[in-house]
């Protein structure tokens, strides 16, 4: 047995040449080494290990041989929607979870099922996910798998069968429809955490929270809120006496008040907590001037509770008095660095919404560092000393639009960063984009409300940016010519995988991913092996050397790629699998030509990579997209229709856009169902597809608007089609 005294500065040693094992410690050369486990040949937790590096000291694979890596098998989900799960690899099993909170059990090395289990929840309730039915993977230990499914229910599954041993709701108020669970569950010593999503929905009606169930039975133990009761209600802990105090008094308590924990779960053992992120207030767009704002604690936070109590350790807010939607729920890494000079310390990291990267001491919830890693225009920077950021005019949206970046997406958002102890760089999936706010009461457009965006809106100025049409809906805006003068020649919309130093705390190296319109690029792995991984929206898996970011490797799947890859190694042969389907909050925008889902069926697969395999076999090719069928007549007046494009744009944009996706696109609607339009969208009729019925929401003539619209839509398609041909 290697003394206590001497075994981190012998594992330390040991990673610096090279030699890790899953069973050693990661720690970066002649730094401490920290408390968990190195993915190796398996790949025990979501993020690879407890500190959520997606980094694996698996060497096989590696810079000199990447472009040798080809398919060795694939597994077909049966689903055909967003895919955001990373897999688990644990004696010789792959587990991971699908839409809606299925569960997968196969066979590591060939792909064999061995069992799924469906949650068997009402397909209605799809209506109560933010973005698409997803779901971001599984916890294992002592033979039990732990998922959530998306309408808040926690499982707990018999990994050998699949067979529920325990369920329980996590929901505390039904009748607030909008919750709902899409994140990874966690688990500490004795415990399985978890969290929701749905303050951007319906009348913002959630309040976040996260609880803790007893890890063998089930049994509550104890719930953290993050934000205060609606005013004059009782606090239901200490800590939320003191957050209430930053809320506006006359603040209306209908709304919940927000700050859900969505994902970005993190325990850390050494310490015994738990780290999290929270949401967005709810409604975060009261588009207050700088004068007028509140904090609005705990939104847009990182916080650390006790994980046997739940009483909060320290907190930190990132955005105070969020009017941006700037989620700080993104995934966090815990490392021992030497941020901000001496020696080195226990730190957490972010790449946050907001643009800025966060560096925390995680014992006491220091600020050490924040700097923007990609372009940024609503703060100058982030004040150290106070922790808080330096507002810019952007940030002020209330009288005229302002072009804001990052966008309400995130410079960083779900999809998952990786840090490599072997290079000290953490790799950052970047979206780098604006979005034009716009106050719809000051700015005098059609548009009162639109769904998940309360009284306000975040418009994405990519090659869909019509400015007659938006203009004509949300009120006046700038042209695209004037958004541009801003970035000079570097487009307005793009993605682009960053190496960033967490000590020296700049960008190292970069790869501009997608360019022009967003592709929602996938998360990242990278490994010993000096390589770092990353998929695409062009369909495409794409290695890198993990020192200079020279690419090695691109091959094209045929699926479109968010999830974040795995490395795992069975019989002495080095796997790289990945989740495939377009999805998530992809739904609410078109997908472009340059999107592989805009050619091929959105299929949902695992596909699983190993040197010397052979071309991936491709899905079918979708159907025309823009074939138009012939539309029913109709004797809609002008004015109906114009009705019916401001109510379809502020209740059903959201997820149906015109073009090829993953929910139909209404403009091309067949016979049948115009035949029951209002039995879809009132009575509920497709409710087993995921289209809840919607009459709370809108009433018979706002139903009977919509529909003339896309009956317009359809026929003027129609006719340009007939003309074409």
């Amino acid at each position: 047995m290697i003394p206590t005294s001497l075994r981190r500065p012998l594992i330390g040693l040991l990673c610096a040449l090279g030699i890790t094992t899953s069973s050693l410690r990661a720690g970066l050369p002649g730094f401490p080494a920290a408390t968990h486990p190195v993915a190796g040949d398996e790949w025990h937790y979501v993020g690879g290990d407890e500190a959520g590096t997606w980094f694996s000291s698996l060497t096989d694979i590696n810079d000199t041989n990447a472009a040798q890596l080809g398919f060795a098998w694939a597994y077909d989900m049966g689903t055909e929607r967003g895919q955001e799960a990373t897999p688990l690899v644990i004696d010789g099993v792959m587990y991971t979870s699908g839409v809606w909170g299925i569960v997968y059990a196969l066979n590591a090395a060939t792909g064999e099922v061995l069992w799924t289990f469906h949650p068997g929840i009402d397909p209605a309730s799809a209506r109560n996910a933010c973005c698409d039915t997803v779901n971001r993977g599984v916890a294992v230990r002592d033979g039990v798998v732990f998922v959530a499914s998306e309408d808040g229910r926690l499982h707990a599954l018999d990994a050998k069968t699949g067979a529920e041993k325990w369920t329980v709701d996590t929901i505390i108020d039904r009748a607030r429809f909008t919750y709902a669970s899409t994140g990874a569950v966690l688990l500490t010593s004795d415990s399985v955490v978890i969290g929701n999503s749905g303050a951007d929905l319906g009348d913002g009606s959630t309040r976040g929270y996260i609880s803790a169930w007893d890890i063998r039975t089930g049994a509550f133990k104890w719930r953290f809120f993050t934000v205060p009761p609606a005013p004059g209600q009782p606090f239901e802990h200490p800590e939320l006496e003191m957050a209430a105090k930053s809320w506006a008094p006359d603040h209306d308590g209908r709304y919940q008040n927000g700050g859900t924990v969505w994902d970005g779960l993190s325990y850390d053992a050494e310490t015994d907590q738990i780290v999290f992120g929270t949401a967005n207030a709810s409604p975060y767009s009261r588009v207050k001037n700088a004068g007028e704002r509140h904090d609005d604690l705990f939104n847009a936070s990182i916080i650390a509770v006790n994980a046997k109590t739940g009483r909060m350790n320290w907190y930190y807010q990132e955005t105070p008095g969020d009017a941006w939607d700037y989620d700080a729920v993104q995934k966090f890494v815990f490392a021992n660095l030497p941020v901000g000079g001496g020696q080195p310390r226990r730190v957490v990291m972010q790449a946050s919404k907001n643009g800025f990267f966060y560096t925390l001491d995680l014992k006491t919830g220091k600020l050490l560092s924040a700097d923007p890693f990609a372009y940024v225009n609503w703060a100058k920077g982030v004040d150290l000393a106070t922790g808080r950021p330096v507002f810019t005019e952007v940030a002020d949206y209330s009288a005229k639009p302002k072009n804001v970046y990052p966008s309400w997406a995130g410079a960083h958002t779900w999809n998952p960063m990786s840090f490599s102890p072997k290079t000290g760089l953490v790799y950052i999936p970047t979206v780098d984009q604006p979005n034009v706010m716009v106050n719809l009461e000051a700015n005098k457009g059609k548009l009162r409300h639109l769904e998940g965006f309360f009284n306000a809106n975040g418009i994405i100025p990519d090659d869909t940016y019509d400015e007659a049409t938006l203009s004509r809906l949300f009120g006046p805006l700038p042209t695209k010519a004037e958004l541009q003068k801003e970035r000079g020649k570097t487009s307005l919309v793009r993605e682009v995988l960053k190496a960033w130093d967490p000590v020296a705390r700049k960008v190292v190296w970069e790869q501009v991913t997608s360019d022009r319109n967003r592709g929602y690029d996938g998360g990242v792995l990278s490994t010993a092996g000096n390589i770092v991984v990353q998929g695409r929206g062009d369909g495409t898996l794409r290695v890198y050397n993990a020192a200079t970011g020279a690419e090695l490797a691109a091959i094209q799947t045929g699926s479109h790629i968010m999830a974040a890859p795995m490395t795992y190694r069975i019989g002495g042969v080095q796997y790289i699998a990945v989740q495939v389907g377009y999805g998530g909050v992809g739904i609410s925008y078109p997908i472009t030509p340059a999107d592989i889902a805009y050619r091929n069926r959105n299929t949902n697969r695992i596909l699983v990579f190993k040197l010397g395999g052979g071309p991936v076999p491709q899905p079918e090719p979708r159907p025309d997209p823009f074939t138009y069928p012939a539309p029913p007549p109709s004797r809609a007046t002008a004015a109906k229709i114009a009705h019916g494009e401001a109510k379809f744009t502020e209740y059903c944009s959201r997820c149906h856009m015109f073009g090829p996706g993953v929910t139909p696109d209404l403009s091309r609607l067949p016979k049948d169902i115009h035949g029951m339009f209002n039995d879809i969208v009132l009575g509920g009729a497709l409710a087993g597809n995921g289209m809840a019925p919607m009459g709370d929401m809108v009433s018979k003539y706002d139903v009977d608007a919509i529909h003339a619209y896309l009956i317009d839509t359809q026929r003027k398609g129609y006719e340009a089609q007939r003309k074409k041909k």
